[in-house]
């Protein structure tokens, strides 16, 4: 598993980033959080330069993760998901002592995802459209998961291409299964960590007031990100890091 260790001391700050994501998922807050503590990027299975083409649920991923973390030396941390990275965040149980859920809903029931994109989870059919697609139309499909009218860097596009085309199913079609079954709601309940849901004002794939709710109801912590969309730690970084520190601001550690 590819990750990325910088900074040093504690907190412990473990970054999850989502579908078709990568540690560039988190550019602009890394060097930031560095300056207060240890943050460790991880390239979930599947993706980037871990890469691989089965182990994608995200109990499997968060084997992998913690596999990483015992080879470090690394005990709890405040595990971040963004989006699928919730997930695996969650599903590392005790090993995070708290856990930031980024844009994501607790599960599919009001999702809303691009126009085409569930043909990424046809057999055959969807590798081939991975495989084919021209960046113009990645970039379009990217623009989804950002408030309308902002502009990202080209360069996380090419986390699309180092996507094995495998996640596409595991997470359109396995991961609403999963969460119909348990969605992370009650996840968050059943760990009863310290918990915080960060949520962007403009998401596109998610209802921001209807998660809310939902998050609040089982004890989070939810802060809006008023500018933002599906992905506030690229839209709006100086904010996600602040409400980060946050969470450590009145502990010793």
């Amino acid at each position: 598993m590819y990750f990325r260790d910088e900074g040093r001391g504690r907190p412990v700050f473990l970054l999850l980033h989502g579908f078709s994501g990568s540690v560039r998922s988190f550019d602009a807050v890394a060097p930031l959080l560095a300056e207060h503590g240890r943050v460790l990027r991880v390239d979930l299975r599947g993706h980037g330069r871990t890469g691989g083409h089965d182990g994608l649920d995200a109990d499997s991923q968060a084997a992998a993760v913690t596999e990483v973390l015992d080879r470090l030396g690394i005990g709890r941390v405040t595990a971040v998901g963004h989006s699928y990275g919730a997930d695996v965040a969650l599903a590392l149980g005790r090993r995070a002592d708290k856990v930031v859920i980024i844009s994501q809903a607790p599960d599919y029931s009001y999702a809303t995802f691009p126009a085409g994109s569930g043909l990424l989870a046809v057999p055959v059919l969807g590798p081939l459209l991975h495989r084919i697609a021209p960046p113009s139309a990645v970039r379009r499909a990217m623009s989804y998961a950002f408030a309308p009218g902002f502009e990202f860097d080209p360069a996380l596009v090419r986390g699309h291409a180092t996507t094995s085309p495998a996640v596409a199913r595991a997470v359109l079609v396995e991961r609403r299964k999963a969460l119909a079954r348990k969605p992370l709601d009650e996840r968050v309940r059943e760990l009863g960590a310290s918990t915080m849901a960060i949520l962007g004002r403009h998401d596109r794939f998610y209802d921001c007031v209807r998660t809310a709710e939902r998050y609040r109801a089982v004890g989070a912590r939810v802060e809006i990100v008023e500018d933002a969309g599906h992905s506030p730690q690229v839209e709006r970084p100086e904010q996600v890091v602040d409400l980060l520190l946050s969470l450590h601001a009145n502990c010793s550690e």
